[in-house]
């Protein structure tokens, strides 16, 4: 029983609330709370809500904020966000439209629990709603939130809009703000941008840093990318997993797999960061690609842990890429057998049966997806035309001007492949 010698004040028993280590000790401390009628405190009730929320216990946390007399803006936030962490989105939508005062932190708040579900296009929308209010004043974190958002579903309009507002309005190119610009322009292939944001902000952490190395690894700027590492070594923060993450992505053509290996060690040598699957799968996926299968599934076979599906899908690709078809049939079968319920596996087989002109094989293996019930689901691409976003699947014909689109991408297409013949650049997904 927890025992309180001395009567706190609101604040002191805010403090204890947010101390609350295991949702027991909350229950104990809530029910002194009760018991000495401090319950009127929007503080104490802010916290209270917030700490049930962290601890899954949304239901509790909607009764203590019911049951309040008195309840202000950081009330309605702390449910708001509560209900956003678990998952709750729409609750929380709800609980938005009917707050009788907002403020930058509420505001944030929803468009942040949006973007945090996957709700992009709904905190997007959020977002322009809040725009069309004249007291409305955005702040950094909920820029970077909507930010993150365009990033998501690649709406490139509305991002120009929001940079220039922040140029406009003078705001500086702060942690969060300044890494979520990085992050949306190297999504978008536009680097340039990405790079005088990088050099104009005024302090950096190890999440920035990371953010650009990554944005021109996943847009072949691959030298760069490891001579920015380089420059963190020098005058950035310590690199940290994720960091290495990026790097090892940098890697990613034949010509770079010594110093992938040299990275992979010196990431547990020099800063004591043991390896996790993602920087195994690098490894893998930039052997696959390099056409040294048999290197690849020798390095699977000696990981410390039992390999996911990308390591498996990375040694497929690599043996429809390099024409591997017996070690395929072996991968991809693995790869059936560890997910036989996920769609891509037996797409990436049949591909491969496909390229070889083994069309029984297509057939066995699309038979084989039928008979276990395994759902299609398609990739899809996207486009932002007059703030709407245009979704396209594969082989979508539905629209009017489907012809005219297949043809600029076949003329793509051709273009890319003689540009990675003349170069010998090896060309990979980077969605």
């Amino acid at each position: 029983m927890l025992n309180i010698g001395v009567l706190p004040n609101s604040c002191t028993f805010a403090a204890l609330v947010k101390a609350c280590d295991s949702l027991a000790l909350l229950q104990q401390v809530h029910g002194q709370i009760m018991r000495l009628g401090c319950l009127s405190d929007v503080y104490v009730v802010s916290s209270v809500v917030s700490v049930y929320s962290k601890f899954g216990a949304i239901g509790v946390a909607r009764r203590v904020f019911d049951e309040s007399s008195r309840k202000n803006v950081v009330c309605w936030t702390s449910l708001i966000t509560g209900y956003c962490s678990n998952g709750l989105v729409n609750e929380a939508r709800e609980l938005f439209d009917a707050i009788p005062e907002r403020n930058d932190v509420s505001n944030s708040a929803m468009v942040s629990g949006y973007v945090r579900n996957g709700c992009y296009n709904e905190g997007i929308e959020v977002f322009r709603e809040l725009k069309s209010c004249e007291s409305m004043k955005p702040n950094g974190s909920l820029l970077a939130s909507v930010l993150n958002a365009c990033a998501a579903v690649g709406a490139f309009v509305e991002r120009k809009r929001i940079h220039s507002y922040i140029d406009d309005h003078g705001f500086e190119y702060e942690l969060q703000l300044g890494t979520a610009l990085i992050d949306f322009y190297a999504k978008c292939g536009w680097m340039e941008p990405a790079e005088k944001i990088f050099e104009s902000m005024p302090s950096k952490d190890v999440t920035t840093w990371s953010a650009m190395i990554m944005g021109l690894a996943i847009n072949g700027k691959n030298k760069m990318a490891l001579e920015m590492f380089s420059k963190m070594e020098k005058v950035g923060p310590k690199p940290n997993a994720v960091t290495f993450i990026g790097v090892l992505t940098a890697c990613n053509h034949k010509s770079l797999l010594n110093e992938a290996w040299w990275l992979f060690g010196h990431m547990s040598k020099k800063y004591g960061i043991t390896p996790s699957i993602e920087h195994y799968g690098c490894i893998v996926d930039i052997l696959a690609r390099g056409g040294r299968i048999e290197e690849a599934l020798k390095f699977v076979n000696s990981m410390p842990m039992q390999p996911d599906r990308a390591i498996w899908g990375s040694l497929l690709n690599g043996c429809l890429m390099h024409g591997h078809v017996e070690l395929g049939q072996r991968v991809g079968k693995h790869l059936i057998e560890f997910e036989p319920h996920h769609s891509g596996s037996y797409v990436l087989l049949a591909n491969m049966y496909a390229s070889m002109g083994r069309w029984e094989f297509v057939s066995k293996t699309r038979k084989l997806m039928k008979d276990k019930g395994v759902p299609v689901i398609c990739a899809w691409s996207f486009i932002e035309i007059d703030q709407n976003i245009h979704k396209f699947v594969v082989d979508d014909k539905s629209r009017s001007y489907s012809g005219e689109i297949s043809l600029v991408l076949s003329l793509l297409g051709k273009e890319l492949l003689d540009f990675s013949i003349a170069k010998d650049v090896l060309l990979f997904d980077i969605a």
